[in-house]
């Protein structure tokens, strides 16, 4: 790496301030227990995590923006903004099109991965913004980038457990890009339809059993009774085998335990990247002894796959009422008879 680039770059002062005290939350905004917002006096705060940002009006809205996660892309893609994206890390994980088309025309560049990222061609573009996870490992890296006049925004939308919520971080993207109207607007559009598909399905009488995901080595990592794909099959109106968990992350099961604990399961969801029930024997035969997997129906989240890129990581962290039709069309297929599933595919 090049030491005359830094020293090209004027080094501003970053926008977020760990040491700067917040104002009260009061009448902060809130879309989950980890993300807060309000305008206050000619800047936009907003929480995220343990990370706290004030940001002048004047350097709203951010025109040129770049990506470290693909599970971002979603909310740029449903507002239209791909445009701002002028950087990306990992496309290849990228299932937008258009997205796709703009790294072909030179748009967007390719930024590295998340093994090594591409600082050279980061600072050189001069974003107003990069969106990405909070990884501890890549401190030094941020750090980095923002003595170089570059903003770091740490978005963990993984962490939060409500579909709709991690819907709403939409209206935080909103407001930092200038589409505040749309931004709420396609949030009220999304949690109209999420209200009705939720009632739609409890009126069904029957509530069948769900087992999810599968077996890693020598563990089987199910959601806690608190996560959201928890939340997504009782909106389904369905029994999930940790209901009564009160966990908000995976919880760790030897295989013994999750077959005491799956022996009424009726479907299996959220298998992992199979194409048939025959390939999932052959990684675990131990499958074949569950009920579910001889007498149930199993379903992956390939519906929208291409290559190594899924679009339920993708479209399906804002669609949280797409997601939940395909969960309510898989346990009551009754209710929608024409429906075809988006995100999920049997696994036969």
């Amino acid at each position: 790496m090049k030491a005359k680039i830094f020293l090209l770059i004027p080094v501003f002062l970053v926008f977020s301030c760990k040491k700067e005290k917040p104002s009260e939350p009061q009448n902060w905004g809130k879309i989950s227990n980890t993300i807060q917002y309000q305008q206050n006096k000619g800047f936009f705060e907003f929480r995220s995590g343990k990370f706290y940002y004030k940001i002048p009006d004047h350097k709203l809205p951010f025109r040129k923006v770049m990506l470290l996660n693909a599970s971002l892309v979603g909310y740029f893609t449903e507002l239209g903004m791909e445009n701002r994206i002028t950087g990306i890390s990992s496309p290849e994980y990228v299932f937008s099109e258009k997205i796709h088309q703009l790294i072909i025309n030179k748009k967007i560049e390719n930024i590295g991965n998340e093994q090594k990222y591409d600082i050279e061609k980061i600072i050189a573009n001069k974003p107003d913004a990069i969106f990405t996870n909070y990884i501890q490992s890549f401190e030094n890296t941020y750090q980095l980038l923002k003595k170089n006049g570059i903003e770091v925004i740490f978005i963990d939308e993984y962490l939060v457990q409500k579909p709709l919520e991690k819907t709403k971080i939409i209206e935080l993207f909103g407001k930092l890009l200038g589409a505040e109207k749309q931004a709420q607007k396609k949030y009220s559009e999304i949690e109209k339809n999420y209200t009705n598909l939720k009632n739609t399905a409890s009126g069904t009488k029957e509530k069948p059993e769900v087992l999810v995901n599968e077996m890693y080595g020598n563990q089987w990592f199910l959601p806690g009774g608190k996560t959201f794909v928890a939340e997504f099959i009782q909106d389904a109106n369905a029994d999930y085998i940790l209901k009564n968990n009160t966990d908000e992350k995976a919880v760790p099961l030897s295989f013994e335990e999750v077959f005491s604990k799956s022996g009424n399961a009726e479907y299996w969801i959220n298998v992992g990247n199979h194409t048939s029930k025959k390939e999932l024997l052959a990684i675990n035969p131990n499958y074949s002894k569950m009920k579910v997997y001889k007498h149930g129906k199993l379903y992956t989240i390939n519906g929208k796959q291409k290559n190594t890129s899924n679009d339920f990581f993708e479209s399906g962290v804002v669609r949280a009422d797409l997601v939940l039709k395909d969960y309510i069309k898989i346990f009551h297929p009754q209710l929608f008879p024409e429906y075809q599933l988006i995100y999920m595919k049997e696994l036969k």
